[in-house]
């Protein structure tokens, strides 16, 4: 049963209900806008950390021990004896929260034409597993992807550009193998793929990994990586932590995203910490906007809370109502604030506002922010912002309460 304080607190915002609707206004704007603000950096830093990880890189990368960072061809997993993929796949699919699983195998070569050559790192892919764990057969623009047996690469638009081949064309493919020798063969373009990875784009061409294996002289158990993909991204080096416990045959090292794209990493705690700043800054401003609406409503009250001090109030039941009608304005304000607030990130997280009539995509730090304000749900900033302003205004009604009770009743009372 609330305190007759309470209730007289509550009570008091509707004494001047224009005012309280300005002032729980104001609030509630001041709080849908840090967490629509809140949604958008989450969108962009999603948008960022999905590309980022999820065209090529994958968000856990399974390889030999030595192998990073020179990525020697003969580092595979489980050395020279190569492992058994299918189980070690299998290992990876079966661990909770992982989402699929591709083997990779990496080689060193020219891509060449007529009249033009290029150097280009040849990546080994099993295409079905590939399609299902990364984005990157996803930007294929023209043709198909490349199929096992048919001497068939899959070669990014800018290579393409370079050396003016189309899909259909024929190219010289030269790798060093891993006995020594120089495989080299004839290759017909299967398709041309536009991640919006400039660095991708030109250097980098796909063949199914046993195509790979044969050119370069790997025997099919020797594989150099399993990229392994995590529908969370931030629940990578968790999931790591786990796959490296129970993957033990062979023995293999196993890196989340934070780890080898790290600058990634402090960008998007940057970019969420940044939420924190907005949030004072908001806030602090509030408090005048809280702090004026109590001041005001406490002098027009003054002669009734002098009257009450005469009749033996005391000072503790005065601040309870001053407080009780802050926290009041500052549910009120929440919970409109709360309800804008999620209906707009509801409607920009389903309808995207696409920019791209304005300005194409760009890429940052190895990954393609494509021109689209999609915003996530930021469930802890709602809960936090919802923290932040009730604590904004019991803060804000401080001060009129100490100015309620310090003011002499006598002196109100006589009109003084």
């Amino acid at each position: 049963m609330p305190s007759p304080w309470t209730r007289i607190g509550w009570r008091n915002l509707g004494r001047n209900r224009r005012r309280t609707i300005l002032t729980a206004g104001g609030l509630a704007v001041g709080y849908c806008g840090v967490v629509v603000l809140a949604g958008l950096t989450d969108g962009m830093v999603g948008e960022m950390l999905r590309n980022g990880t999820g065209v090529l890189s994958g968000q856990i990368q399974i390889h030999a021990p030595d192998y990073l960072p020179d990525r020697d061809m003969h580092r595979t997993i489980g050395g020279r004896d190569g492992t058994d993929v299918a189980r070690l796949l299998a290992q990876a699919d079966t661990q909770p929260g992982v989402a699929a699983a591709a083997p990779r195998v990496y080689a060193g070569g020219l891509v060449s034409t007529g009249g033009a050559t290029v150097g280009a790192t040849l990546l080994g892919i099993d295409p079905e597993r590939e399609a299902r764990t990364t984005l990157l057969l996803g930007s294929l623009t023209e043709g198909h992807v490349p199929r096992e047996g048919a001497n068939e690469i899959l070669v990014g638009g800018e290579m393409a550009r370079t050396l003016n081949a189309h899909v259909g064309d024929t190219v010289v493919v030269v790798a060093p193998g891993a006995d020594g020798s120089l495989g080299n063969d004839l290759f017909t373009v299967s398709g041309i793929y536009v991640s919006g990875i400039g660095d991708l784009d030109v250097s980098t061409a796909l063949l199914p990994i046993g195509t790979l294996q044969y050119l370069i002289a790997l025997d099919p158990s020797r594989i150099h990586e399993v990229v392994v993909r995590v529908p969370e991204p931030w629940a990578a080096p968790a999931i790591a932590t786990e796959l490296q416990q129970a993957i033990t045959d062979p023995p293999i090292a196993v890196e989340p995203w934070t780890t080898f794209r790290p600058e990634m990493a402090d960008y998007a705690r940057l970019a969420q910490s940044s939420f924190w700043l907005v949030l004072v800054i908001v806030f602090a401003m509030a408090i005048f906007g809280v702090a004026n609406t109590l001041l005001m409503a406490t002098f027009e009250r003054r002669f009734e809370i002098a009257l009450l001090r005469s009749l033996g109030a005391g000072p503790s039941g005065l601040v309870r109502s001053i407080v009780t009608e802050a926290v009041a304005l500052g549910v009120i304000a929440t919970g409109i604030g709360a309800v804008v607030g999620l209906a707009l990130i509801a409607w920009w997280h389903h309808a995207p506002l696409d920019l791209s009539l304005f300005f194409g995509g760009f890429s940052m730090m190895g990954s393609y922010i494509r021109p689209v304000l999609r915003t996530d749900y930021p469930w802890a900033m709602f809960g936090w912002a919802a923290l932040s302003l009730i604590l904004t205004a019991v803060v804000a009604s401080l001060y009129p309460a100490y100015r309620a009770i310090k003011t002499p009743a006598a002196e109100t009372l006589a009109g003084r």
